[in-house]
């Protein structure tokens, strides 16, 4: 069979059947074999459909064919979900986007049910994190900060370990790596602390030891950063903006000293955590301090580009987003967004170029932070407001900017084809959104939110996590019809990495494959294409094949 046969060619498609643990695969001619399965032609017709209303969505629909020619090789049909922790700040890769599926598409009126909660937690907003059946965050009982270690399945409290005094709210999100949880109070003290029973391993002061600063008089709300051996942060200093740390013994590898960068905000660490990325040859780190965007090499610390004229004089708090060479910024009290586009001069310098730049009353984002997928960012536009939007990465352009369901700054995550929003006055939103608008699938409203009411919600293995102030919610959002299934094995040399981590995903979604309409399955088949940028098809075999069979180690190699 030719590798280049024609769209919607009826003829010459063998069917390829096999096993990989409890997942059936099965293509037949042009149409996918099963209960509920989709059609490859039916996909085409859509994506043909799509074009010719859109011509601009040409562009964003060729993705699809990347994923959806591949799926039609080697296509699922399972019942299943696909089950992931929530280490850290904004999830697993900073980015708000949960890799979880076989999630519920909509809500009963009441919202999905409540799993457990668990109150007295100390007061604060600090978000959730979870971790190898833990759930750990942080919290003020009566000028006390402790971090808090909780049995995932039915939040019983295991331990709590005091890591500070302050009279300021616990707004750090604490960071699990392995079996060490790494948890910053308002007043910069840092603890490295067994995630399992709760003893301090080591203790380092920002204030004391390396002069720390805040843009804000709020206190620290930043989250470390783990990276290989070496944990990340922002004291603030003017001789230590940022520093590394060895984060088994909390030495100092490097700091960076404070560079000047403008005018605009003021000095010191700010509420936004780190992020990384690569640039040409050099890794970085990309953080958003109290004057602006700076990125510095991840080696030694040095100081490689610098950005003023996103930052805010009251505060700055999104995390930015990191796509390679781009960098999106969105900030609030006016200071609008921008993108930058990085440029590596040489190991040393690091050239940042304004791609465009969106005052506040275009875009702005307080601080539920925004999601890029795709060409897309979605988020809450507004200060102090969470107005659901939709703008073009690259050109900056907004497509839609809408009321949404609730009151007050909303934090946004994803998880599975869906975004939610969680407002300040408690509404939670389950929301599907693309470049067209957005349409609600379900509604909740937490007991007793409002005011400071500004933690992210989490999602990690079929539950939704809320918190407000002491009290954490642990909501059951997982579909009544999904089984936990193992991660396929691999699948040989006849596909690349990238569509191998494409596959393991479309493996265990149900949904992808028709529990629903035909564009929220290609919306699904796209985010995955997206997510792990696949190769187009012609990359993706190393030869060609019209079966496959599964050898005595149970991997896929052409017959």
């Amino acid at each position: 069979m030719s590798r280049h046969r024609k769209r919607g060619c009826r003829s010459g498609m063998a069917t390829c059947r096999a096993t990989v643990l409890p997942v059936r695969m099965k293509v037949a001619q042009d149409n996918l074999v099963g209960s509920g399965t989709l059609s490859f032609s039916r996909t085409l017709q859509w994506i043909e459909r799509q074009q010719a209303q859109d011509p601009m969505s040409r562009s964003s629909v060729k993705p699809i064919y990347r994923i959806v020619l591949a799926a039609s090789i080697l296509a699922v049909s399972v019942t299943g979900i696909y089950a992931d922790d929530w280490p850290q700040w904004r999830g697993p890769n900073r980015d708000a986007i949960s890799k979880e599926m076989g999630l519920l598409k909509s809500w009963p009126a009441d919202g999905p049910r409540l799993k457990w909660k668990m109150e007295h937690l100390g007061e604060g907003y600090a978000s959730v994190v979870v971790s190898n059946g833990m759930l750990h965050t942080i919290g003020n009982e009566s000028g006390i900060i402790f971090a808090y270690g909780l049995e995932e399945q039915t939040g019983k409290v295991l331990w709590k370990t005091k890591i500070g005094e302050s009279t300021r709210h616990a707004m750090s999100t604490p960071t699990v790596d392995g079996e060490y949880l790494y948890a910053l109070d308002p007043d910069g003290e840092l603890s490295c602390i067994n995630a399992r029973s709760g003893d301090v391993r080591w203790h380092v002061d920002f204030i004391s030891e390396f002069q720390g600063k805040l843009q804000s008089g709020l206190g620290y709300g930043e989250s470390p950063l783990v990276d290989g051996n070496h944990l990340i942060c922002t004291p603030g200093g003017d001789d230590a903006l940022l520093v590394a740390l060895e984060k088994a013994t909390g030495e100092l590898v490097w700091k960076t000293p404070a560079p000047v960068l403008g005018d605009k905000g003021r000095d010191g660490a700010s509420f936004s955590s780190i992020v990384k990325t690569r640039v040409g040859k050099i890794d970085q780190y990309v953080q958003l301090v109290g004057r602006g965007l700076i990125g510095v090499a991840c080696d030694n610390g040095r100081f490689l580009w610098g950005y003023n004229d996103i930052s805010a004089n009251i505060a700055n708090i999104p995390t930015p987003i990191v796509r390679n060479d781009l960098v999106f910024s969105a900030n609030g009290y006016n200071a609008g967004s921008v993108l930058l586009k990085l440029t590596s001069k040489d190991d040393n310098l690091t050239l940042a170029t304004e791609v465009y730049r969106l005052q506040g009353n275009q875009f702005q984002n307080h601080h539920g932070g925004v999601i890029a997928l795709g060409e897309y960012i979605f988020g809450g536009h507004g200060s102090n407001n969470g107005l659901p939007t939709c703008l073009n990465l690259t050109s900056g352009e907004v497509l839609w900017k809408r009321r949404g369901p609730g009151v007050g700054s909303a934090a946004v995550i994803y998880a599975d084809n869906r975004f939610i929003f969680r407002y300040q006055n408690g509404v939670v939103a389950l929301i599907q959104a693309d470049e067209a608008g957005f349409t609600i699938h379900g509604k909740l409203q937490i007991p007793g939110a409002g005011g400071d009411s500004w933690s992210h919600p989490v999602v990690a293995n079929g539950c939704l996590f809320l918190r407000e102030q002491n009290v954490i919610y642990a909501h059951d959002i997982k579909r009544a019809d999904a089984a936990s299934v193992a991660t396929p094995k691999p699948l040989g040399n006849a596909f690349s990495s990238k569509m191998q981590a494409a596959l393991n995903a479309l493996q265990t979604e149900n949904d992808s494959l028709g529990a629903s309409d035909d564009e929220d399955n290609i919306n699904s088949i796209v985010f995955y294409s997206q997510l792990y940028n696949a190769p187009e098809p012609e990359t993706v075999f190393a030869t060609p094949f019209v079966r496959l069979t599964p050898n005595a180690e149970g991997l896929f190699d052409p017959a």
